[in-house]
């Protein structure tokens, strides 16, 4: 069993920046896209940004130009740099790991708050 481990969260101002990062509990786990999802109270849970094994990303379009994913070269670290924070990035986020085979596996991290005052 993988476990997803978070850390890097916590409270900033406005304008200001924070680093999440994500390590699998396993050093010979890669998966095939690894990513962050964030859920504010009262909301669903929704996609942050997300890489694949191969390098592709995709990102929400609230946090286009201010977050970047990024990971290790051995595929079994993510990282999310957050720029600019606004109030609205306050939330719970979570990381999450894909497996692809027949089905796709999905791996969850405990959750990390973000609190950004104004």
């Amino acid at each position: 069993q993988v476990q997803l481990v978070e850390s890097g969260g916590g409270l900033v101002q406005a304008g200001g920046s924070l680093r999440l990062s994500c390590a699998a509990s396993r050093s010979t786990f890669s998966a095939n896209a690894m990513g962050w999802y964030r859920q504010a109270p009262g909301k669903q849970r929704e996609l942050v940004a997300r890489i694949t094994s191969a390098g592709n990303t995709n990102y929400a379009d609230s946090v286009k130009g201010r977050f970047t994913i990024s990971r290790d070269n051995a595929g079994n670290t993510v990282y999310l740099q957050m720029d600019s924070l606004k109030p609205e990035d306050t939330a719970v986020y979570y990381c999450n790991a894909e497996m692809w085979g027949s089905y796709t596996r999905n791996y969850w991290g405990q959750g990390t708050q973000v609190t950004v005052s104004s």
